[in-house]
């Protein structure tokens, strides 16, 4: 049933005073057009490709040469070059504000906080370029980074790419396999990692892991002092050093800039790798800056001075998408550890404190917040906070609900979707228009996104693949070690020819928004028809006796079943009148097919270190396959929960 009104609406004043209501006057003017709508300037996003990403770039105040040429070889995807002829350093877009003011705050739960002003972060970037340098780094080079999500790890990035060196980096929680598993394959330069760090009220020790690491990697470390004992972890490596003794031969001065191609390698990011060995996906500095800006600028309405905040650890892309805020002048609220330590409130009170006027995180998250019965509505002083936005897997239509009930009644709620793939998101918050339970407000401007079914042909009122059908900046550039492009290739464009299929199951809305029903590797499909598992978990979760589901299809005398697995709630077992339950939300929230031919209890469920759950994972483990590299997971011990299991009859 269409939903009869929205949840939140912008007024027409509000819409006025939005950087996108005066950047689509601005174009009208510079092209001589008049846009009835925004749907007829997101038209004409598409159409003229060439003048709309010239048209950020300048609004933007991009720094940089941008040369003649927008665009070459527009038509062909894997040939298609944004702005051959310009130059740009990606550091030097990002490093804009000068003074006292606040360019980054920290937190890492209760035991540690921080506050760098802007001086602070161009001194910082240039001891650490200055130190970079010494050590013989040069463009091209890569650098990787274990790191927490705090000050240090954005200076070191910002002087690793204001020399035109590669920056990767992962999370601190990452296995000793799975940190080998990415950067073994990148060959480093320099390794950097911290000397600890605190989770859930417990410091972490890293030692032996660095040092395997380091060992392995057969490269200088860098040590930050975090939670632990820096001199000490790098007095035990082969040539380690703390980031005290790094720095100390350099005087701050004025940041050098190396001028760059717009294509120049800036990002390696990792694939999951719940399938193999994770893919290394190469982003370039002007695609991301350009979508980026487009983004923080357009779609979230970001201001300089404003206060923008993402829940996100190093490993994930939104950690790259947060840090791109400095371009707008922007202050980042960096905070690592448990979102629960010491309790449900420290987001909220962190929102509170520092006035945050965007704050993202996972739709997991939400979900958790509202199971927990914590209402920041009631507790919060909220006031300045204008945007949240969610994204790691869909937000339920309950979540869209509560954010408007539980924590704030006046804020744009945006679900965003897009992925490591592009840096950045497909679909996504639009400043101009409504809210409706369930939707993502629709398309980014200038990417040409559609829903296409199995015979390729755009789709309305019925679910289909995503995809793009027209070449946009942030395209990876490339896969490392992948020469001939073939796992490039491979991974987006085998499909349907020349156009990029991002792999998730969607379906347009009466309201021209989104619903991105899972993905679409993980479908199930009883009976040949193929069904998200969105869909499931948008019902099951949200009975409180079920605290998170997982579902998968299993192979079944010559078809397909749905098997779903549950962890239910603290002191909750599964029985006959529970499993009915289940079946009956699933019926009449669903539909009959949805229902699941089996649904048993489990102590745990397998998670990515970004929180999100491995459908193919445990579909592989409930087969009796093998799953090729579970030094992905955060919790690989949870697979071995669902070895047998979907044998058993309710």
């Amino acid at each position: 049933m269409a939903n009869q009104q929205p949840l939140w609406s912008p007024s027409q004043e509000a819409q006025q005073k939005t950087p996108l209501f005066h950047f689509i006057d601005w174009c009208g003017e510079r092209h001589g057009k008049s846009f009835a709508d925004y749907d007829a300037f997101y038209a004409w996003s598409i159409a003229e490709r060439e003048a709309f990403w010239s048209a950020v770039w300048d609004y933007c105040g991009v720094k940089g040469e941008r040369g003649e040429r927008s665009l070459v070889d527009g038509d062909d995807m894997l040939a298609a070059r944004f702005f051959p002829d310009a130059t740009l350093n990606f550091a030097e877009n990002l490093l804009t504000g000068t003074g006292a003011g606040d360019a980054l705050v920290f937190r890492g739960e209760d035991k540690a906080s921080d506050r760098w002003s802007w001086d602070r972060l161009h001194a910082e970037v240039s001891r650490l370029q200055q130190a970079f340098k010494a050590l013989g780094i040069e463009k091209g080079d890569r650098i990787a980074a274990m790191m927490p999500n705090m000050p240090e790890t954005v200076a070191c990035m910002l002087a690793a790419t204001s020399i035109g060196a590669i920056w990767s980096s992962c999370s601190p929680d990452f296995g000793e396999q799975g940190v080998l598993d990415r950067f073994g394959q990148i060959e480093p330069k320099l390794f950097i990692t911290c000397d600890g760090y605190w989770y859930n009220g417990k410091r972490q020790d890293v030692a032996a892991k660095v040092k395997a690491v380091s060992l392995a990697l057969k490269t200088p470390v860098l040590v930050i002092p975090y939670a632990g004992d820096a001199p000490a972890l790098a007095a035990s490596l082969s040539d380690g050093r703390t980031l005290g003794e790094f720095t100390a031969p350099y005087e701050a001065k004025s940041v050098e800039f190396e001028p760059l191609p717009f294509s120049h390698p800036l990002y390696i990011l990792f694939s999951s790798g719940t399938t193999g060995v994770p893919k290394c996906i190469v982003h370039s500095a002007g695609g991301t800056l350009l979508q980026h800006l487009k983004e923080h600028r357009l779609h979230c309405s970001l201001e300089p001075a404003e206060k923008l905040f993402y829940f996100t650890t190093c490993g994930w892309m939104m950690w790259n998408w947060l840090v791109s805020g400095l371009a707008v002048g922007a202050t980042l609220c960096l905070f690592d550890g448990s979102p629960f330590a010491p309790d449900g409130n420290v987001l909220f009170d962190y929102a509170q404190d520092e006035k945050f006027a965007v704050f993202g995180t996972s739709a997991k998250y939400i979900d958790a917040v509202r199971k927990g019965g914590i209402l920041p509505k009631e507790t919060h002083d909220l006031q300045n906070l204008r945007l949240i936005t969610s994204t790691g897997s869909p937000l339920s239509p309950e979540g869209f609900s509560f954010v408007y009930e539980g924590i704030k009644s006046d804020v744009h709620l945006a679900s965003i979707s897009g992925g490591t793939d592009i840096v950045s998101c497909f679909v996504l918050g639009n400043p101009l228009k409504s809210v409706w339970r369930g939707e993502i407000q629709g398309s980014g401007l200038g990417l040409a996104v559609d829903v296409w079914n199995d015979d390729g042909e755009p789709v309305r009122g019925e679910k289909g693949e995503l995809v793009c059908t027209k070449a946009f900046p942030s395209m990876p550039i490339m896969f490392w070690n992948d020469p001939d492009g073939r796992k490039y290739r491979a991974a987006y464009f085998e499909r349907f020819e020349n156009i990029w299929c991002h792999g998730d199951f969607a379906e347009w809305t009466e309201h021209g928004g989104i619903i991105i029903h899972g993905r679409s590797d993980a479908t199930l499909n009883p009976g040949g028809v193929r069904i998200g598992t969105a869909e499931i978990y948008n019902q099951v979760e949200q009975m409180e006796e079920v605290a998170e589901a997982i579902c998968i299809g299993q192979d079944w005398e010559d078809d397909v079943r749905v098997v779903l697995f549950v962890r239910l709630s603290d002191g909750r077992q599964l029985d006959d009148d529970l499993v009915k339950a289940i079946k009956a939300r699933i019926r009449t929230g669903a539909s009959p097919r949805h229902v699941p031919a089996k649904v048993i209890q489990v102590a745990d469920i397998p998670r990515t270190k970004s929180g999100k759950i491995v459908e193919l994972a445990v579909r592989d483990v409930v087969h009796g396959r093998p799953v090729k590299n579970k030094e992905a997971l955060a919790n690989p011990e949870a697979l071995d929960l669902f070895a047998g299991l979907a044998e058993l009859e309710n």
